[in-house]
């Protein structure tokens, strides 16, 4: 299909490159940071970002909640987190909005985005999901939940627990296994033996969809369908994105061990940001000047954030134990 036969107007279109380019440049420039020493770790959704934008924007980016797993930059600058929110927590500063400074990297959340708090076990965020969709149903609330992980996370006892319940009670949440054919240094053939985990849905009487991540009309179109349905009443849905990590699994990881540098440069070769900007050019909705000023715009934005977060204060030292103990315990 098309982008123009998509249903998405040009403008919006172009929101959503500008968001994919944003993320990715981001993402670059973390690593850079942290090779340089002035990041402890960061963590990468390179070559994953069709995916996340794709399925953003089916929803209602002013109401619908986030819960999103720790490479779903792109889903959280969709959302309205902003480069120096990104920065301020890789710098792991006091004025860092998902945890103050307390949380690693890509542990996201922001109360006035309705992007929920994650943990470092995987998958927790799958059960939280159904609370919530439950929660607004009880409120009246017509909202809908995204909930997001790797597929490697896919096989925790969190994953099916939430999706069984939200099945069971017909909640408004779609399920996302962003797969991006390895669980750290795990390759997908030695994670699950089913032929595609979107077939999991069968499982839950929902259903599954598995889409081409690098597609981002084909991506976009799965989750709109399981958005409306949800919305309307019909319950959860399971979609399964598959692409590919063009980065080690963190900047911890050597994935020289278990990957070969050519099976990676295939990759890039055929990078899903470079196709969705060619697709952009094609179709007159992008042009080379407007480019080069999105290049611009992009790159002083992560410059400015980027400056700004490695200058603000860090949290003070009697700061770590707020909101571990309650305060004045014992007091009358």
């Amino acid at each position: 299909m098309a982008l123009k036969e998509s249903g998405l107007s040009g403008e919006k279109l172009l929101e959503m490159f500008r968001t994919t380019l944003l993320a990715r440049r981001l993402d670059e420039r973390m690593w850079l940071l942290n090779r340089s020493g002035k990041i402890p770790f960061t963590i990468s959704g390179q070559g994953q970002e069709i995916a996340q934008i794709g399925a953003a924007y089916a929803f209602d980016l002013e109401k619908d909640y986030c819960l999103p797993y720790y490479r779903d930059l792109a889903v959280v600058l969709a959302f309205g987190m902003s480069a120096q929110d990104i920065m301020l927590s890789a710098f792991a500063k006091a004025e860092d909005p998902n945890s103050g400074g307390r949380q690693m990297p890509a542990h996201f959340g922001h109360k006035a985005h309705r992007i929920v708090t994650q943990s470092s076990p995987v998958t927790t965020q799958f059960p939280h999901a159904a609370g919530i969709a439950l929660a607004a149903r009880m409120a009246g609330d017509n909202i809908v939940a995204y909930a997001s992980t790797g597929e490697g996370s896919s096989n925790q006892g969190d994953f099916h627990e939430g999706i069984n319940f939200a099945s069971v009670h017909k909640l408004p949440v779609v399920y996302v296994i962003h797969n991006n054919k390895y669980a750290i240094s795990v390759p997908a053939e030695k994670q699950y033996a089913a032929k595609q985990l979107s077939d999991r849905a069968v499982g839950y009487g929902i259903p599954g969809e598995r889409v081409n991540g690098n597609n981002i009309i084909e991506v976009y179109s799965a989750f709109k369908r399981a958005v409306d349905r949800a919305r309307s009443g019909e319950g959860p849905s399971l979609i399964e994105t598959v692409s590919y990590r063009f980065t080690p699994h963190s900047s911890d990881d050597d994935d020289r061990a278990y990957r070969s540098k050519e099976e990676v440069d295939d990759a890039k070769a055929n990078d899903p940001l470079l196709i969705f900007q060619n697709e952009l050019l094609e179709e007159g909705i992008l042009t080379e000047e407007i480019l080069q000023n999105l290049e611009k715009e992009i790159s002083k934005e992560v410059n400015e954030a980027t400056e700004y977060a490695e200058n603000a204060p860090y949290p003070e030292p009697e700061s770590a134990l707020l909101y571990v103990y309650e305060e004045n315990a014992g007091e009358e």
